[in-house]
Formats: structure tokens, C-alpha cells, sequence
């Protein structure tokens, strides 16, 4: 099932479609409904531009053991 909203929805709102995907990919990130990696893919961004728009949007970064050990296997794979 795609998702649709109207031209005339978005020009209601004023607001661009990319900049809709943004504002719902921070939402969902910021509810934990979304990983950081699922959230920036949403936004179309790669992870500084999601981690800006997160700044900017005073919305904390969250990091746990389970991303700690996901960053220490990628790091692992690099060496």
C-alpha cells in the first residue's frame, strides 16, 4: 500500500513533499517508532543530514548497547 497525499493537500500545508518526509522521519525517529537508519532513509538523508535535521529540531540522538554493538561489528568488518 503507497502512500498518497495530494498536491493540493501539500500546497494546504505549505509544504514540499521532501520536506513532509523529513518532518514525519524525525517524528517517528524522535516516538522510537523508527531506527536511526530506517528514519534517515525515510528523509532520504545520509546520516549528518538526519543528524543535523535532529539538531536543529532539538530532538536527541538515542544510543544504546545494541547500537554500540552494531558500531563496534562495523568497525570490526573495516579492519
Amino acid at each position: 500500500m503507497g502512500l498518497h497525499i495530494s498536491e493540493k493537500v501539500l500546497e494546504l500545508a505549505a509544504i514540499e513533499p521532501e520536506e513532509l518526509l523529513l518532518e514525519l522521519a524525525v517524528y517517528l525517529y524522535d516516538q522510537e517508532r523508527m531506527s536511526l537508519g530506517q528514519a534517515k532513509a525515510l528523509a532520504q538523508l545520509d546520516r549528518i543530514q538526519f543528524q543535523q535535521a535532529l539538531a536543529e529540531r532539538n530532538v536527541c540522538i538515542k544510543y544504546d548497547e545494541d547500537d554500540l554493538e552494531q558500531d563496534l561489528k562495523d568497525l570490526a568488518a573495516l579492519g
